[in-house]
């Protein structure tokens, strides 16, 4: 049974610097735009069964089963946590938030496409919507967005020309004078989130995109001029922070007392052999 506490107590305080560290990304983009924080799922390992011995054991008397005992733990899982964050108005034109389900869907150089919460968004030189990175923002057909018409008139430059973007994600060019319809931006969602897994810049892709694919999103709002600020809480992960240390203390403990009851059972037994 020694054995198998520093076993349990070593499993567990590797569980617990698995969490710490998770906890320590969340702190870091507590700041970053988009940002979900993640999370660790764990599962126990080598369960022993447990019997309750009934009568003297030199009697024969039978043993009743009690059930098992986790003999330890270790991280199964890391998934986010895709609750919605604030909103925080900035005012700028190509800023815009996600308010309920969806992601942007954007398409690097190479072609790769990925999915974002981070609507921070600007316009290249080539007049397309893209990332600050120079991702393409895709509207709902995935094409890449381009915020001036293909036969727009130069002329009309000379009136106050407006970029409004609707609530569903449609964009509009208005003037005092007309409105100028254009793309929708694309919002996309999946009916299996845990799938997701990050890759960079919170961007998201799907695991399985067979089993798992692109869905177009129905419960959401676009906010122009707004951005989604990380969900991830300074207050509560503190608390997580001190409360894994403890635990991984405690564990500890735990290693150093049934190490010194190991020595001493060495001990012992060298002196009666």
């Amino acid at each position: 049974m020694i054995v198998r506490g520093l076993e349990s107590a070593a499993k567990g305080m590797t569980a617990l610097m698995d969490m710490n560290d998770n906890i320590a990304n969340n702190l870091a983009n507590v700041n970053t735009v988009g940002f979900k924080k993640g999370s660790l799922r764990f599962k126990d390992i080598m369960e022993s069964a447990v019997y309750s011995q009934q009568g003297s054991i030199l009697r024969n008397d039978t043993s009743r089963y009690l059930g098992d005992l986790s003999m330890g733990s270790q991280s199964l899982q890391y998934v986010h946590d895709f609750s919605q964050g604030a909103l925080d108005k900035t005012g700028n034109t190509y800023d815009v938030a996600i308010e309920g389900d969806g992601f942007f869907k954007i398409r690097d150089i190479d072609g790769k496409e990925s999915y974002t919460r981070n609507g921070s968004f600007v316009v290249n030189s080539d007049q397309y919507l893209v990332t600050k990175q120079g991702e393409y923002v895709l509207d709902v057909n995935n094409r890449r967005i381009r915020m001036i018409p293909e036969d727009f008139d130069p002329e009309l430059m000379r009136d106050k020309m407006e970029i409004i973007i609707g609530e569903q994600g449609n964009i509009e060019m208005n003037s005092y004078t007309q409105k100028i319809p254009m793309q929708t931006i694309g919002i996309f969602d999946f009916s299996d989130k845990d799938d997701l897994f990050e890759i960079a810049d919170t961007r998201f892709v799907p695991r399985d995109k067979v089993n798992n694919p692109e869905l177009r999103a129905e419960k959401f709002t676009v906010q122009q001029g707004m951005l989604e600020l990380s969900n991830s809480n300074v207050i509560k992960e503190m608390i997580n922070t001190i409360s894994t240390t403890r635990n991984y203390e405690s564990l500890s403990k735990v290693v150093t007392t049934n190490n010194e009851l190991l020595q001493t059972a060495v001990s012992v037994g060298r002196l009666r052999g």
